[in-house]
């Protein structure tokens, strides 16, 4: 199918073909025909699979079919999604699939002064794409009216539970109009997102693409034992082996993010960080150096690299495997965007092991792993702390003629009680 076949508008459409696009993604082929038939959609879908075009194309035909508004312009459709990166992209979006069709829209996020959004604002905008924390800020000083607003869209549900905005999304949902078009997406459908569902769509309609365990089919995938204090010199190695221009780099902290970024520039690999300790100028602009390849290794956390779309990503590396195993799928989707292959390595020190268990179960597979290679595992057990000297036995619980359990014994316990695994070398986990 092509999206000359979805009844899209020719101004739109050919904004669409501009931008060279001809077929749309499932997702985009499912979705707005649904959307512009004016029902609640359901969308459970991955970031990477075109659901961005999927909303975004139809509102702007549902609304540039009908400008009745004289005056200032009222915010008929509104965006919310969980991290500043994501909206961003999200109004770039707009803007280019919108450009022939004369409408306005706008973001707004926190992080930087007020004082530009809101001269956008006063201007008036047909749609507004948002965080939570600023449009209920903006709101709250009289900004922002959303009682005109003829589609919501809820973008990435799941990352928005995930982060606490859970009392802002119900805040927002009490101030829109009674009659208005739901669009929900969220990576995930478990029962809190359902839930939340439940008390915005009416009727909806399901969509879903792109299963979480089946994302990781389509990338090449490679793994590596390696212990935690030889990372960095196996990371410059396959950077100075591989041919690839555009890498993204997870760790799970700010801080580990940081020091990989100071280990890669003293070894000429041009990189930056991107993470929630970063101010937002200086995190658009690692952004856009790492699109337009004036850096080559972008390193990132997991709630900053939602909403980075870089085409014709080469490779993520996994510096740090996720404590969450979904979260991997997220992270590795980066690249093989929109159903393109994709190559994804991974480090697994001692102490991650089973979080590579947990991953493996969900994606179904067992991730192949590179044997030869300078840094093989060493640390096959967690080394206790030196005893600073004998210490005389352990007298009974007062009330008790049982003993204090020993360490070992505490150890042994946990181990039965299944809090503790231990791996013996040549084990996988």
């Amino acid at each position: 199918m092509q999206f000359s076949e979805l009844n899209i508008i020719e101004p739109i459409l050919r904004a669409i073909q501009e931008e060279g696009y001809t077929t749309p993604t499932p997702i985009q082929e499912q979705a707005i025909p649904l959307v512009l038939d004016g029902n609640d959609l359901m969308g459970c879908a991955q970031t990477g699979t075109g659901k961005t075009a999927a909303f975004s194309i139809p509102i702007l035909q549902l609304l540039s079919q009908n400008k009745e508004y004289t005056g200032k312009k009222k915010i008929r459709a509104l965006i919310v999604t969980p991290t500043r990166e994501l909206a961003i992209q999200i109004d770039e979006s707009l803007k280019a699939y919108g450009r022939f069709a004369g409408l306005t829209s706008t973001v707004i996020f926190g992080g930087v002064n007020q004082n530009k959004q809101t001269g956008v604002l006063k201007n008036g905008v047909d749609i507004l794409v948002a965080t939570p924390g600023r449009l209920l800020d903006l709101m709250t000083q009289g900004f922002i009216s959303i009682r005109d607003v003829e589609i919501f869209v809820l973008d990435e549900a799941d990352r928005m539970l995930d982060m606490g905005f859970i009392h802002d999304v119900n805040k927002l949902i009490r101030a829109l109009p009674e009659k208005r078009q739901n669009l929900f997406f969220s990576a995930t459908m478990a029962p809190e997102i359902l839930k939340l569902a439940g008390t915005i769509l009416r009727d909806p309609i399901r969509v879903e693409v792109t299963p979480v365990s089946s994302t990781a089919e389509i990338i090449k995938q490679s793994l590596y034992f390696i212990d935690k204090g030889n990372k960095n010199a196996l990371l410059v190695d396959i950077l100075n082996e591989v041919d690839a221009t555009s890498v993204l780099i997870f760790t799970r902290t700010k801080h580990g993010a940081d020091k990989v970024v100071k280990h890669l520039v003293k070894h000429g690999i041009k990189s930056d960080a991107i993470h929630g300790n970063k101010s937002q100028n200086n995190r658009q602009r690692a952004l856009s150096n790492f699109k337009d390849k004036s850096i080559r290794a972008l390193v990132a956390t997991d709630i900053a690299a939602r909403g980075i779309d870089v085409e014709e990503m080469e490779l993520v590396i996994n510096f740090e495997l996720p404590n969450i195993c979904e979260t991997y799928v997220h992270r590795i989707g980066r690249t093989g965007r929109a159903g393109n292959k994709g190559t994804a390595i991974s480090f697994c020190d001692y102490e991650e092991k089973a979080y590579l268990k947990d991953i493996e179960k969900l994606i179904h597979t067992t991730i192949p792993v590179v044997e030869n290679h300078p840094y093989p595992m060493e640390v096959f057990v967690i080394e206790k702390k030196e005893q600073r000297g004998a210490r005389p036995p352990r007298e009974p619980r007062a009330g008790t003629n049982k003993p204090r359990p020993t360490v070992e014994q505490k150890q042994a316990s946990a181990k039965n009680k299944g809090k503790k695994t231990w791996f013996g070398k040549g084990d996988r986990y």
